[in-house]
């Protein structure tokens, strides 16, 4: 995209995501400030990762990653968007740089399967609802999944995994009770 960038990735290591975008971050900056002759930050912020309850939600967010360029007019069908995994993915197409997941191997017993199940996807549009959860999972770094998983994710984590009520917490004096 012209000004972001979705990287679906699951991690070798517990802090494998972390570290590969520190390295991505210092390499690139070096490069796009040497060759262009500038200096700073390249980024606005720090990067924002979502952790995706597999089974329930992977499949869709690959859908939706690959779909961005469409929703944004940038290409009529996300084959024609040449930095996407999409031609990977639904054609085979060659790509030294794409781990096939174990749930996209699921969707098929053989290649042939699996491309035609994964174009499959893409017959029916995403539900704008979903579009929301996924968005807002993303910008707010929370889990994506149910609430058991989400539950689960706090709980071995010990992070809070679903976002509180808005607004300030009320003080004890101002609670009214009856």
């Amino acid at each position: 995209m012209t000004n972001h960038v979705y990287l679906l990735m699951t991690p070798h290591h517990e802090d494998g995501i972390a570290k590969t975008m520190q390295s991505l971050g210092r390499k690139y900056v070096r490069y796009i400030n040497g060759t262009y002759k500038r200096t700073g930050t390249l980024w606005e912020g720090r990067y924002k990762a979502s952790v995706i309850q597999s089974k329930a939600y992977l499949l869709r967010c690959y859908c939706y990653i690959e779909l961005n360029p469409v929703r944004a007019r940038m290409t009529k069908s996300p084959i024609g968007y040449k930095w996407s995994s999409y031609g990977f993915n639904a054609y085979n197409k060659k790509d030294d740089l794409i781990t096939p997941h174990e749930q996209y191997i699921e969707l098929g017993n053989c290649i042939e399967e699996r491309v035609k199940a994964y174009r499959e996807l893409f017959r029916y549009k995403i539900d704008d609802d979903l579009l929301h959860v996924i968005r807002d999972s993303t910008n707010q770094c929370r889990v994506l999944g149910n609430e058991c998983y989400r539950k689960e994710i706090e709980d071995a984590l010990q992070i809070k995994a679903t976002p509180g009520k808005r607004g300030r917490p009320k003080k004890l004096n101002e609670i009214k009770c009856i």
